[in-house]
């Protein structure tokens, strides 16, 4: 079976079971294509598959049953659909309060587990639950052939004509990587010692001083001239499980053992079989954590596979392709070894590069495959943070049954977007290859660990996390599992157990208003898990050169990318209106030509982009000349590909590449181009391309926004726009023009409440003028069946008549406290020093003089928290992110009138004050103060 129908058949059915929708909510049942109005009616009311789901981080297993079901009716009553049962480290400095720290698998634990899995599903919500505990997983019982590998070089440079001895035990003492989580015992075997000449004009294995090594001491005669000491030692057991809770903590596993991997999982399965029955019957998914594998490379047999696969062997080269390394795998920044010509470094290279994708075919037959394997034997579904070192970030994903990515939360979101780079983008580089790969084999559902915050913990507010899921969803993601909610009884001191995250949690001021971002972001994934991602602009990663040039990446934070602009592209074209998918190698060659379009599985493309790409296989430079001969789009951006990656026979091979594509080049009609690569500003550069090119976008804005970005769909053969404005601070005003047919009529739905609205034209149909306050989104249907409804609100300008003070300002403090302030004018809390370290809710109480009632908004400006606003003791609703913009209509009259505002912070400032509490001190202390209060100019309009 070619491998684009194995995973278009995947798809549908796995090692024999076959899933359909269940009480575990992993599909939704989807309407008839052409019933839009089925669809809306899910969009009003998102069942527990669409809703957030939550990491459940049970702190250092201290648990108790009625504190699990009061925790499961605190998240269902606040939106939450579903948990992701996380066994986890006790967080450091906190007070257990006397519970009983429970070893997880054993019997007391497991009774809390089956509490758990039964009370959530009582209560119609999903489980998932993690392999293990902490990340990658691993325990304490693991033996040593089971536990991970890693082979690394250490160097002595010794001067010639000389005598050297050395102890066995020093060699190896020497090795000592600074792991980010290090094992206790680490066990070290020297592999292989080699002697070679400081500089050589020409490669060679240097000698073999094996031999030299009598009663565990090496001695070595050094000829003439400077020389190189390499020896490779093998670790073991060199890492520990990140935050692993009681029972599952120790060395990690070795993923490229199979046998190692299926012994690990069933011992999983056995346990929990024996407590509960079918997993099947309570579990969605079992999860698979961040590969945070600190270097691990190798197994006993790799190097046979290495060249079983290859055709040559590795053990030649062994010492020059490995890295002296240290936190994370991430090679040190040192000069060592022999000095070798640019020619024999590049050879080297690819013999490096061979090294690496043995790897990546190992871990995924061996932990990928026997992972999704073991999840269908027990009927539940994989799920998996599937990249890193060691995987294809594209190509791993795509057999995971729920494939997941990372979105995190940082200060720069929404205030900063430089052109290049990853400052001020919630989502990671990871979520565009994740989605894309999801939709190249067909997934519906793209999970994503979101807002994951270690930088600004108790400081977020509800904006901030919702600019960070909006962007989440544009980078591809429909179902969102936040990080997280920490299991943390009411009578832990204050602020409660916190292992990591975002703070959500009752005792969070904002909280009682967290269910206004779960019911959007609920609606928003409802449509988006049932409606298909547009994409006619394939993207080939420049995966091959980047790995050659800078070596395989820590994702989904890389030290380094190729080019700069490596993970901006695909937002430069959504940016400008389009849609892409990015695409590999092996994707191409597997794909079909024919018409001018790409074809693999579902997905088609007519434009491929390939950025700055120098190294190509022979094969795929076949496959390009191929689609551009029936008529297909190709933009070499930069320069175009003239080698290969071959080790055999490279200049001949090179040559071969070279001369494919120049004579693709040739031959085409003005369907392969060469486009200069973009000088700063991404998005400007690539509307240009896409106006002097001729690439149809989706939508076309009239001016191209950096904080405004958007993706289209396809819903039950409707057309649907989900565009935001991800910026703090600016308001958007743009034209745009959709590709639509023009009998479909605009339709804006609101995810907030659930209504939906008919949309103003001017002239036709498709061409929009939008009005996006800051931090606002839009969910735009073109609707071909219904042409009538109520109007879309009227966004409000500028201008109006400034409210300016006193203000009287009741202030009720969390811890209890409550006083009176009066302000001359709005200010930052902040920045008054008796209100700086204030949390909870804020009461701003005026008279306002009306010498009429024509006035209909009252405009807060710019505000930094959750306000309520009541004029005249008629509440007048709530708003959470952008304008805080008020209809008042209904509710002013003339002469006096009596406004009410109820503002809520955040909890963070009031933390920094906590000088003795160690939880406090620990996530604030070095964090500044965060904005909060309403800040104005307010105005009535």
């Amino acid at each position: 079976m070619e491998r684009r129908n194995f995973i278009k058949a995947s798809v549908i059915a796995s090692s024999g079971v076959f899933f359909t929708d269940t009480v575990l909510g992993f599909m939704n049942p989807s309407p008839e294509d052409s019933n839009i109005g089925e669809y809306y009616k899910g969009f009003q009311n998102p069942p527990a598959g669409s809703r957030l789901f939550v990491r459940w981080w049970w702190n250092g297993n201290r648990l108790d049953a009625k504190e699990i079901l009061r925790e499961l009716d605190v998240m269902k009553a606040a939106g939450i659909g579903g948990v992701e049962i996380n066994p986890i480290a006790f967080p450091h400095d906190t007070d257990p309060v006397g519970y009983e720290a429970l070893t997880i698998f054993e019997d007391k634990w497991l009774d809390m587990l089956q509490v758990a899995l039964q009370g959530a599903k009582k209560r119609g919500m999903v489980c998932d639950m993690i392999v293990g505990s902490g990340w990658p997983f691993g325990g304490e019982f693991l033996k040593k052939e089971e536990q991970t590998q890693m082979v690394t070089i250490e160097t002595e440079d010794l001067k010639g004509g000389g005598k050297y001895s050395f102890k066995l035990s020093d060699l190896l003492d020497k090795v000592d990587p600074s792991f980010h989580s290090k094992n206790k015992t680490v066990y070290k075997d020297l592999l292989m010692a080699r002697l070679l000449p400081a500089t050589s004009n020409e490669f060679i294995e240097g000698e073999d001083l094996t031999g030299s090594l009598k009663n565990e001491v090496l001695t070595i005669d050094v000829p003439e001239g400077d020389h190189v000491l390499y020896y490779v030692v093998k670790l073991t057991g060199y890492m520990a499980v990140i935050n692993g809770s009681p029972g599952a903590a120790g060395p990690v596993l070795n993923h490229y053992s199979k046998p190692a991997t299926e012994k690990y999982l069933n011992r999983i399965s056995d346990i929990i079989t024996g407590k509960i029955g079918d997993m099947g019957s309570y579990i969605r998914a079992m999860f698979c954590d961040s590969m945070e594998l600190e270097g691990a490379n190798w197994n006993d047999d790799l190097a046979d596979e290495f060249e079983k696969r290859r055709g040559y062997s590795l053990l030649p080269f062994l010492p020059f392709v490995l890295k002296k390394v240290g936190k994370m795998g991430n090679p040190v920044k040192e000069e060592y070894g022999v000095k070798f010509p640019d020619e024999v470094k590049e050879l080297i290279k690819r013999v490096d590069l061979d090294f690496y994708k043995t790897r990546i075919e190992l871990f995924k037959e061996r932990f990928i495959d026997t992972f999704n394997q073991w999840c269908h034997q027990n009927h539940v579904r994989s799920r998996m943070q599937a990249y890193g070192r060691g995987m294809h970030p594209l190509e791993a994903s795509m057999e995971v049954d729920i494939p997941e990515c990372e979105t995190w939360l940082f200060r720069d979101v929404g205030r900063k977007y430089p052109d290049t780079g990853l400052i001020g983008r919630a989502p990671r580089m990871c979520n565009k290859y994740v989605a894309s790969g999801a939709a190249l084999a067909g997934k519906k559902v793209i999970s994503c660990e979101e807002i994951t915050n270690t930088t600004m913990v108790f400081m977020a507010t509800l904006e901030n996390i919702k600019i960070a899921g909006d962007q989440s969803n544009i980078s591809g993601v429909n179902h969102s599992v936040l990080h997280g909610f920490n299991y943390s009884p009411p009578e832990a001191p204050f602020p409660g157990w916190v292992r990591y995250g975002t703070y959500f949690n009752e005792r969070n001021p904002w909280w009682p208003y967290f269910k206004l971002w779960s019911d959007y972001k609920a609606r928003i994934s409802y449509l988006l898990q049932h409606a298909t991602p547009q994409a006619n602009v394939a993207v080939l990663q420049p995966l091959t050169d980047l790995w050659l040039k800078l070596g395989p990446q820590r994702d989904p934070f890389p030290q380094k990318w190729y080019p700069e602009y490596q993970n901006n592209l695909w937002e430069a074209i959504h940016q400008n209106g389009g849609g892409c998918d990015y695409v590999s190698e092996n994707i191409i060659n597997d794909a079909t030509f024919e018409n001018g379009r790409m074809a693999y599985n579902e997905r088609s493309y007519h434009t491929l982009l390939l950025p700055e790409i120098e190294t190509l296989d022979i094969k795929t430079a076949k496959s390009l000349s191929a689609f551009a001969d029936t008529g297909g789009r190709i933009i070499f951006i930069g320069k175009k590909p003239f080698k290969s990656p071959s080790y055999k026979e490279p200049k001949a091979n090179d040559a071969r590449v070279k001369k494919i594509v120049d004579d693709m080049v040739a031959r085409a009609k003005g369907n392969v181009v060469l486009y200069p690569s973009p000088k700063g500003d991404v998005i400007g550069w690539y509307g240009k391309l896409q106006d002097e090119l001729g690439v149809k976008p989706y939508v076309r804005f009239d001016n191209a926004h950096k904080y405004l970005s958007q993706s289209c769909y396809r819903l039950g053969g409707q057309m649907l726009y989900f565009i935001a404005n991800t910026s703090l601070s600016e308001h958007i005003s743009v034209k745009a023009d959709f590709q639509v047919e023009n009998e479909a009529y605009p339709w804006v739905w609101n995810p907030e409440t659930g209504e939906r609205f008919t949309y103003p034209t001017t002239g036709t149909n498709n061409m929009l003028e939008l009005e996006i306050p800051r931090a606002t989104s839009m969910l735009i249907v073109f609707d071909k069946h219904f042409t009538k409804g109520q109007p879309y609100p009227v966004r409000l300008k500028s201008g109006g008549k400034e409210i300016t003070g006193p203000w009287q300002l009741q202030l009720h403090h969390i811890n209890g406290n409550k006083q009176v302030q009066n302000l001359d004018s709005l200010i930052d809390l902040v920045n008054d020093t008796e209100m700086k370290n204030f949390a909870g809710t804020v009461i701003y109480e005026k008279t306002l003089n009306i010498d009429n009632n024509n006035y209909h908004y009252i405009d807060l400006g710019n505000v930094q928290g959750v306000t309520e606003l009541a004029l005249n003791g008629k509440p007048l609703g709530v708003k959470w992110y952008g304008s805080h913009i008020y209809y008042i209509k209904d509710a002013i009259k003339t002469g006096e009138n009596k406004l009410s505002i109820r503002l809520t912070t955040i909890s963070g400032n009031y933390l920094k004050s906590l000088k003795d509490n160690p939880v406090a001190q620990r996530w604030t202390k070095k964090q500044p103060f965060y904005s909060m209060g309403i800040i104005g100019p307010a105005r009535i309009v």
